[in-house]
């Protein structure tokens, strides 16, 4: 466990828009920062980041919380895990126990992954720096690629020795489970045992974006026929070949702060690139690049540069999964390097600025690009420049912009020399296809969402079986925001005079009357509320905000994300209004009495509903109670309507 004074101090350092601008691209909007949610995959942003509240808040997938909470949605961390993870940015000591073998037990396999694969690469970076074999055969062949030693500890490179088992006896020696070695593909379980999957082969940690280690790649350096050049780690619970690139951990200020990305292909590439001074740049490890990598682009920039060597049959396999880059509204350009280069070896043939420089003057937009190749392909074969345009009015199709796709239009109609009109034509057709998929994958989603939400419907922070949950939010907000506002003076039994405050007013009326949610999150917040409101420097806002449930935390968010207007009281003149700390003393009072008289009037409907049943059954006992009780909800209703101003309840 850790103490709750270092959760405390974890809690006042960790600023909301440092923590989130780790992930997040932000712009400054009024006193808040806007940016796209990480979490679900938008185009307009909607996700907000309230320094002053220290709260973040998605108004698109509604999801919200503090600092600790972010880290815990974004990371797949637990409450533990995210703490220890803020830590370590800001530098706080966290004393960590050695946990038992029960504890390792009931560990999430995600996180001991995480362990694991974090042990793996210091092993592997020691390897290579320290032992006999690293120094000789890894070493070497990272300095004949010219690599200095500071590149090579900032990518945390490394070297596995090569004997069969080398690294996973030592692994199981030093604590680590064999179950955990298998299930992150760093160990092979073989009849024989345990064998290394990375065994004589320079190792590339894989980071994701907060710079743990998520998987490995790894390159022989002996001639293997049978074996791969490159292997990676399989696919895991931790580690998504295609929802991460490799670099993006090293790249991604540099992106921010260049508004631009760089896409290379390989380990070596990026290492080059950062060698030479530039440090925007991001790999695909060899695979074509997917949705979710180019989103982790748009995080941080709209604008990408994909770099490709002078392999004219590998750019052409590349260019159909490129599309989608597009999709997403990224402004892509292509850079082609010289034959025989790629972008390890050229970036070495310059300084940082003359790279910088070759690559803006070079560089073309991908359209232009892609019709320039594949025309030179087809020449003056009628069938093949179809299928030409064809291809390119499907990559101009899918641009959501209208303007961008305009432009493409025209260009592409003077390079191609075919009218605009028939590209325009061709498009049209092409959209009403793609809509009318995306029409029945919509009604697919919604279905199965509604499933979803259907089987979690009672987990849910605002029930939909809860019928007073729009008086039990109103009380929540009320205890959040003015919990401290003082409502009215009275006197005590000493005949001394009393402040009496909004949130005690609240909880002490709940209490008396004995009214309880079904809300478990309402719950919980009137009765821990109740427990801490006479602690002077109990503060609600910052105590539920910070709360070790995640339910409580997304509540205070949403509650904190609420805007709430002023009431307006004008005087004759119609020159003053009335502020919301000064209509509270008729405001609270009256929506109290309104939740009891919404619980006095559901109470009445249930005993009716009884009534008609005991009057079936004829037991006149029975019926006799449930009247005299329905004759004192009665009084109670009547009592409540009178102190409302007789107004009729609901």
């Amino acid at each position: 466990m850790i103490d709750q004074s270092t959760v405390q101090r974890i809690f006042d350092t960790a600023q909301i828009d440092e923590v989130v601008s780790d992930f997040v691209t932000l712009r400054k909007r009024g006193v808040n920062f806007l940016g796209l949610c990480p979490f679900h995959n938008e185009k307009t942003p909607s996700f907000t980041v309230s320094p002053a509240k220290g709260i973040y808040k998605c108004f698109g997938c509604g999801k919200g919380g503090n600092s600790v909470n972010f880290v815990m949605e974004h990371e797949h961390l637990d409450y533990v895990g995210a703490l220890k993870y803020l830590g370590r940015k800001y530098h706080i000591d966290i004393v960590e126990e050695e946990l038992s073998p029960e504890q390792e037990q009931r560990k999430n396999d995600r996180e001991s992954m995480m362990i694991v694969n974090s042990y793996a690469q210091k092993y592997f970076s020691e390897n290579l720096l320290q032992s006999n074999e690293g120094i000789a055969v890894g070493m070497s062949y990272m300095r004949e690629r010219g690599f200095r030693e500071d590149i090579i500890k900032k990518f945390q490179v490394g070297f596995c020795l090569d004997s069969w088992n080398g690294f996973s006896d030592q692994a199981i020696k030093t604590g680590y489970k064999k179950e955990f070695l298998v299930k992150t593909g760093l160990s092979i379980d073989k009849e024989r045992g345990l064998i290394d999957r990375f065994k004589g082969r320079v190792i590339f940690p894989i980071h994701g974006i907060a710079g743990r280690t998520l998987g490995f790649g790894g390159r022989i350096l002996k001639k293997d026929p049978k074996a791969a050049k490159y292997l990676n780690s399989p696919e895991s619970e931790v580690y998504h070949k295609s929802r991460i690139l490799y670099g993006i951990y090293q790249a991604k200020k540099s992106i921010v702060q260049n508004d631009k990305c760089y896409l290379v292909e390989g380990y070596t590439d990026v290492l080059s690139f950062h060698q030479a001074g530039i440090e925007n740049v991001v790999a695909s490890s060899g695979t074509a690049l997917t949705a979710d990598q180019v989103r982790l682009v748009k995080r941080f920039s709209n604008n990408m540069t994909i770099i490709y060597d002078g392999d004219p049959a590998g750019i052409k396999a590349s260019l159909r999964g490129i599309d989608l880059v597009l999709e997403q509204e990224l402004n892509v350009k292509v850079l082609l390097l010289p034959e025989g280069e790629d972008p390890d070896s050229f970036s070495r043939t310059m300084s940082s600025s003359e790279l910088t420089q070759y690559i803006e003057k070079n560089e073309t937009d991908f359209i232009v690009f892609k019709t320039n190749l594949l025309l030179a392909d087809a020449k003056n074969d009628p069938v093949k420049r179809a299928n030409l345009i064809t291809d390119i009015v499907r990559s101009i199709a899918i641009i959501p912009d209208n303007i961008v796709r305009s432009v493409y239009i025209k260009e592409c109609s003077n390079i191609l020399n075919v009218d605009e009109r028939v590209l325009y034509t061709e498009i049209n057709k092409i959209k009403g296809r793609l809509q009318e998929e995306a029409w029945k994958n919509e009604q697919r989603s919604n279905i199965e969402l509604q499933a979803q939400e259907d089987s979690i419907v009672n987990q849910s922070i605002i029930r939909a079986d809860n019928d007073c949950d729009l008086e039990e939010r109103a009380l929540v907000r009320l205890l959040l925001n003015f919990g401290k506002e003082e409502l009215f003076t009275t006197k005590n039994e000493q005949g001394e005079e009393e402040i009496i405050l909004v949130g005690n007013y609240i909880v002490d009326e709940l209490e008396r009357d004995e009214l309880t949610s079904v809300n478990g999150a309402y719950q919980l917040v009137f009765d821990e509320y109740l427990k801490n409101k006479l602690d002077p420097n109990f503060k609600a806002t910052t105590f539920f905000r910070d709360h070790t449930d995640s339910k409580i935390v997304q509540l205070a968010a949403d509650i904190m994300s609420e805007p709430y207007e002023e009431s307006k009281l004008w005087t004759k003149n119609g020159s003053f209004v009335e502020s919301i700390y000064e209509k509270l003393k008729t405001m609270v009072p009256k929506l109290v009495n309104e939740y009891k008289g919404k619980k006095v009037k559901l109470l009445i409907e249930d005993v009716e509903k009884e009534m008609k049943k005991v009057q079936e059954s004829g037991d006149s006992d029975r019926l006799m109670e449930l009247m005299k009780q329905k004759m004192v909800l009665d009084q109670i209703k009547n009592t409540i309507s009178k102190e409302l101003g007789n107004r009729t309840l609901f």
